[in-house]
């Protein structure tokens, strides 16, 4: 069977040279006279591996030299907990802007070791906006610092703007990370799952600045202390190794980056996905058939949801758009209607086929 158009959320899709190559390496990797999956972590083969995906990480995204870059597991899940037992104890503020599912988990976790709060939240309006760069956000005094997600992948809402706040800001950038630019500077903490942008599930990419490794430290020696597993400047000692690493995922992540860098890093992709969402987005807008989710100024460029006016279409849309080659189509589970996932490795000619498939759908049904 042909490869489908694959429109999923994550795991997502890769780029196709770069499954050429993982094809390649899985019986026999370089000069080591074995498979990617079977070598050592601490061989020579694997440390240029992930000497070589830091290094690439770091031009691509503009990582500072004194920022350390991890590459950890557990996904941006378990970062939900992990920023704020290194960065905060019991007393210490952290504050939360909330604009979706994956925010509003980060607080519940956050609030398990420490005064966590959001201090603006969409939930009254489905999510369906982000704050822009008119809103002020009302900071708690003393906060450590501020948590927000960058591309809300249920709802359909990304920051255009980083928040204006005077503490260090802490960003899940999973569903958006080397889609654009971002100040790295304005950050203490970054991370992200690597099943949407950066390659398979199972790594997830931590960016820390000297702030939050001395935040870790001080933590580390705390009453009580760490957890081995959860203490970032443990982690970033160890190098990422302080136990056995995912291997296959970290090599996959650095083939990505690769391809990425290739063909014209983080600059390129910026231009070809406004591109790309504007084009969807002007498809959505030309008739009251459809119905987009997110208010224009928060418009996601990574993850367009909508509904169709007739919400009982949407599943015969879905398993027409899947017969037709258009995959994963099906909006979240808990916000149901549509949702068209559009990473880096998605290839330029499938939103015209989708749109061509949807104004043929329109046709039909409405």
């Amino acid at each position: 069977m042909a490869r489908a158009y694959n429109f999923s959320a994550g795991p997502a899709v890769l780029p196709e040279p770069v499954l050429e190559e993982l094809k390649g390496v899985l019986h026999e990797f370089g000069s080591a006279r074995a498979g990617i999956m079977e070598i050592s972590h601490r061989s020579k083969d694997f440390q240029a591996v992930i000497d070589s995906a830091e290094a690439r990480l770091r031009r691509v995204m503009g990582i500072p030299d004194d920022y350390a870059v991890l590459f950890l597991q557990g996904g941006a899940s378990m970062q939900f907990y992990m920023t704020a037992l290194n960065l905060a104890g019991p007393e210490d503020r952290l504050d939360y802007i909330s604009t979706g599912t994956w925010s509003a988990k980060a607080i519940v976790e956050a609030a398990r070791v420490c005064d966590a709060v959001d201090i603006w939240s969409s939930k009254d309006s489905a999510f369906d906006h982000v704050p822009g760069p008119q809103d002020i956000l009302p900071v708690r005094e003393g906060a450590v610092a501020v948590h927000y997600t960058s591309n809300n992948t249920v709802a359909g809402t990304q920051f255009h703007a980083l928040p204006a706040v005077d503490v260090p800001l802490i960003a899940d950038l999973s569903s958006d990370i080397c889609s654009r630019t971002i100040d790295v500077k304005k950050h203490g903490v970054l991370y992200a799952g690597a099943q949407k942008n950066l390659g398979p599930s199972g790594v997830t990419a931590v960016i820390l600045s000297p702030w939050a490794i001395a935040r870790s430290e001080a933590r580390g020696k705390a009453t009580g202390g760490l957890p081995s597993m959860l203490n970032y400047a443990l982690m970033v000692k160890k190098g990422s190794m302080f136990n056995t690493p995912n291997t296959f995922g970290i090599f996959a992540l650095e083939r990505v980056l690769a391809w990425l860098e290739v063909r014209g890093g983080v600059a390129h992709f910026a231009a070809r996905n406004t591109a790309r969402a504007a084009r969807l987005y002007a498809e959505l807008d030309r008739s009251d058939f459809w119905r987009p989710r997110a208010r224009p100024a928060s418009r996601s460029e990574m993850n367009i949801a909508w509904r169709i006016s007739n919400p009982d279409l949407e599943p015969i849309f879905v398993t027409e758009a899947s017969e037709a080659g258009l995959l994963a189509l099906k909006g979240h589970r808990s916000m149901g209607g549509l949702r068209a996932s559009m990473y880096n490795a998605l290839p330029d000619n499938a939103v015209d086929v989708l749109i061509d498939f949807m104004r043929d759908f329109e046709r039909r049904h409405g």
